[in-house]
């Protein structure tokens, strides 16, 4: 045997991101950072505004009105200690895949006691989260007040159904087309972030009274303004509801963790070399690695990360947390200056809520145009979270077998697009089970629990297998512990609950 062959044996027995079984990492450099300016920055962000697009559908335009039109704005304390530390986690996500060109997901599995045990358990969890297609069901009924007026009720149940089929295979539709299947979702969420944000605070500047801001304002901090004194937990509030708020503030649980495919697939750091999962129309073959890469922490490549964090911070601090709060803060203030306090926001027509509110004091034109966004935002949800679960599957599949690296040729658009349709059809069957605010309090909850796991995981992780140069700070380390219990906590005190 050579010598170079020996080194390759001995590096896949010794090397600490091989004890699963799973490829060693390639040596290779890291790429040069771009270096944007002005309106540049534009083009280089991007998985922040994915994530961002899937907040603001969830917990930003349903639960968190859901909780704050029942219990009062002080509970937006919650938004911004959750937004703050997904903020965090989401940077020690992009951390690793910046690092090594790989997905976290692929890096759990690297972890022990197996590759398989943890590509089963975040599968799972996958599964228990965003299998439900809550946001296609939700779409559904602002589409149904949009053509037809009024909110849906019991007597409409099958309606709603079918536009939530038809709503879910549109998203199918989209995900066929195009080049890169992450550039099409970060093009798109640009166009619903700056839509959408910008329509909500147009009509909050309208309509919404000086006392509503400044309640929003103060209860960022847990402050009750109506009462003058501080609430954080008001009383008689519905602690599934809240644990569902908590987690989908910010964007939530499995959904966060995609976002380092989305890195991955956006080129940055090592993901140049990894390639992307393309379209199936629009899109060419490529060679998707099943493995990661690493570099040597010289003064260059150090100077390099330093400049990939740049961009990083900008993606996460600048987009997503920026966004996430402005996107909780102005629905939530439309919804209490449209809607008494206290109203209990449910049933197949609760997308079209503030619809229904804003029409009964500015008209129909207005209360359609509500109903628009609100199923445009909605639908764009769910089209991410479909790309999501598909794409995190495809990769754990790619990552964790040679059989199916082997399949048809070794064409990741087949796996990708085989899990899509087994996807679509348990989405299609699901759709039946429960009312969408169900769905989305489930598919929430569950998001918390992934929280506490997926954060000290990636602890562990990037503690243990990165190079001791680019490990986290130990702020940082200190931060994803007090997640797991912040998450922790909400979780205990939801399903106590439900007892």
């Amino acid at each position: 045997m050579s010598t170079t062959s020996t080194s390759v044996v001995d590096q896949a027995v010794t090397a600490p991101e091989t004890r699963t079984g799973l490829d060693p990492w390639v040596r290779v450099e890291l790429p040069p950072p771009p270096m944007p300016r002005g309106l540049a920055w534009l083009g280089v962000v991007g998985p922040g505004v994915i994530v961002l697009g899937i907040s603001i559908g969830s917990g930003e335009f349903l639960l968190g009105p859901a909780a704050f039109v029942r219990h009062g704005l002080s509970l937006l304390w919650v938004t911004a200690v959750a937004v703050f530390f997904q903020t965090v986690f989401n940077t020690e996500l992009m951390r690793y895949t910046v690092a090594t060109g790989e997905p976290v997901f692929t890096g759990f599995m690297r972890t022990r006691p197996s590759s398989t045990f943890w590509a089963w358990i975040y599968a799972v969890l996958y599964f228990l989260q965003v299998g439900w297609p809550a946001w296609a069901a939700t779409a559904a009924g602002a589409v149904f007040f949009l053509f037809v007026g009024r909110l849906a009720g019991p007597q409409d149940t099958e309606t709603v159904y079918l536009i939530g089929v038809g709503t879910f295979l549109l998203c199918v539709f989209i995900l066929v087309l195009g080049k890169r299947i992450a550039r099409t979702l970060e093009l798109l969420n640009w166009v619903l972030v700056l839509c959408i944000l910008g329509s909500f605070l147009v009509l909050a500047l309208i309509y919404v009274p000086a006392d509503r801001w400044l309640a929003a304002l103060t209860g960022f901090a847990g402050y009750d303004a109506a009462n003058g004194r501080f609430d954080f937990m008001p009383q008689g509030v519905d602690f599934f509801l809240i644990g569902a708020l908590v987690a989908y503030s910010g964007c939530g649980g499995v959904l966060n963790i995609t976002l380092s495919n989305w890195a991955r697939d956006k080129g940055y750091g090592m993901g140049q070399h990894a390639g992307y999962i393309p379209a199936a129309v629009g899109g060419t073959r490529i060679n998707l690695a099943h493995h990661g890469f690493a570099f040597e922490p010289s003064a260059e490549s150090l100077r390099r990360w330093h400049g990939w964090w740049r961009i990083v911070r900008a993606d996460q601090w600048g987009v997503f947390f920026t966004g996430a709060l402005l996107g909780m803060a102005l629905p939530a203030l439309l919804y209490v200056t449209f809607l008494p306090r206290g109203t209990d926001i449910v049933g197949l027509g609760i997308s079209a809520a503030l619809a229904q509110g804003v029409g009964a004091v500015a008209g129909p034109v207005l209360a359609g145009v509500v109903a628009f966004l609100g199923g445009w935002l909605l639908f764009k949800t769910q089209l991410d979270t479909v790309e999501a679960i598909t794409r995190t599957v495809t990769d754990i599949l790619w990552t964790g077998s040679r059989r199916v690296r082997r399949w048809r040729g070794g064409d990741v658009r087949l796996v990708y697009y085989g899990v899509l349709a087994i996807v679509v059809v348990w989405g299609i069957i699901a759709l039946r089970l429960a009312q969408p605010i169900v769905l989305l309090q489930i598919s929430a909850n569950v998001g918390g629990v992934v929280f506490i796991v997926a954060s000290l995981h990636l602890l562990y992780l990037n503690t243990r297998l990165l190079p001791p140069a680019l490990r986290p700070s130990m702020w940082r380390r200190v931060t994803l512990v007090l997640m797991a219990l912040f998450y922790g906590l909400f979780a205990v005190l939801s399903f106590a609950s439900l007892l």
